[in-house]
Parts: C-alpha cells; structure tokens; sequence
C-alpha cells in the first residue's frame, strides 16, 4: 500500500511540473475580431435559425498616437486590412462585387490605401501572415472605393456592415478614415 501512495504522489507530481511548463503567449496587441452579414446572424440557442451571408476575421490594431495612413501604414501598397494573419472574408453564397460574381467560399481580403481612395482586393490564397506573400495573380476583385474621412479618430481597426436592400456595404474604418465596399446579395 506504501508503495502505491508513493507512486500516486510522484505521478501526480511529474503532471503537475509538466502542466507548469507551459508558457502560454500574452495577450496579443492586437486581438482579433470576427463581424457578419447580417449581424447579430450566428446561432444563440439551439431554436435559432440565423443565416450567415458573409463573415469577416480580423486583427485589430490600435492607432495608439500613431500616424496611421501614409506613414504605418504607406500609400501605394498592398496592406492586410489588419494586423497577423491576412484578414479573411468568407461567403457563404455566392455575391456579386462590382460586377463580378464571387462564389461560396474563404477569400483574403486586402487593400491599397491612396490619400483619397483605396483599392479593395478580393484574393483567393488564404492563411498567409500579412500581406508578404501576396500574389496579385490569384486577385478575383479589384474595386476602387473612395476615402470618407470622420471626424472621430477611430482607435481600433474595426469593420462592419451597412445595408442597403440587397446590397450590403463592408464598412472599414480607422483612425479617421473610412470606406465602404458595397456587395450585392441574391
């Protein structure tokens, strides 16, 4: 019986110096955050019957005094809409963006901020870090949206949806700049 308590004891001990061990990662500075179209559209309880159209997954980066565009983050080059990972747009039916027709499916979601327009890219490669690995070959929309400066700085990088009748307006807005990419819904 000694020995048995003896072993249960030195057991217990090597799971829990093994359990210390791990060194989980802080918070990150940027922390990601997810939006829908419609919003509010994921299931609460089991009786919910919402239906996803689209889903955003994001960083979100803190202006933190910063100056945001044109200096973080340059004009004229390609940008993650974020911070880590690329974002990523998920649609759940197939939409139309500027006339071209986008399938069900995970896309990328990138941009190309200018002073008083940005280029918003839909790109079919997913799961890169950042924008280092973008290939403007795999581009399925490229449209051209204008800047609407708020007056408000925005502090964190966050993103939205709009509605007008079946078109639904992705709405990203930081430190004080926004724009919208408008997205019909059939």
């Amino acid at each position: 019986m000694k020995k048995l308590c003896l072993l249960a004891v030195v057991l217990f001990t090597a799971i829990s110096v093994n359990a210390q061990a791990v060194k989980f990662p802080p918070l990150d500075g940027s922390p990601a955050d997810i939006a829908y179209f419609p919003n509010k559209s994921v299931k609460f309880k089991k009786t919910d019957t919402p239906a996803p159209v689209i889903k955003v997954i994001y960083s979100r980066p803190s202006v933190k005094g910063r100056t945001i565009f044109g200096d973080l983050i340059k004009f004229g080059e390609v940008w993650r809409v974020g911070a880590n990972e690329n974002t990523e747009i998920k649609f759940y039916k197939a939409v139309t963006i500027n006339g071209v027709k986008v399938p069900a499916g995970s896309y990328s979601l990138f941009a190309i901020p200018e002073k008083d327009k940005w280029t918003i890219i839909i790109n079919k490669e997913t799961d890169l870090w950042g924008a280092y690995a973008y290939d403007e070959s795999k581009d399925l929309v490229k449209v051209s949206v204008p800047v609407k400066p708020v007056s408000d700085v925005i502090e964190a990088l966050s993103i939205a949806f709009t509605t007008e009748g079946s078109v639904a307006n992705l709405v990203i807005g930081w430190d004080k700049t926004t724009v919208e990419l408008p997205i019909t819904i059939k």
